[in-house]
């Protein structure tokens, strides 16, 4: 079977859209216990329905412990405004 057919095949099976608290908890889990290691195989193990790519992204973006969330503090809106009037929209 051609690569293409069988990647869109193994695409059929998995799940979109908004990830449930319990993804992430499996997900969150599977990583702290194991580390990331292999974003294509880890779906399989962790035993989730999503393709390494959406796992790798919802890691990344919201689920790591070191992602800062929430609004600037003043320090850093100032180095923002600094580094704009120096380097200006490049």
């Amino acid at each position: 079977m051609p690569r293409v057919q069988l990647q869109q095949q193994q695409c059929t099976n998995m799940k979109k859209g908004a990830w449930s608290p319990e993804e992430d908890q499996k997900l969150k889990s599977y990583i702290m216990k194991f580390g990331t290691w292999n974003w294509s195989h880890m779906p399989k193990f962790a035993g989730l329905s999503r393709t390494g790519k959406s796992c790798r992204l919802r890691w990344m973006n919201y689920l790591r412990p070191d992602v800062k969330r929430g609004p600037f503090t003043m320090e850093e809106v100032e180095i923002v405004i600094k580094t704009y009037q120096e380097l200006g929209n490049k």
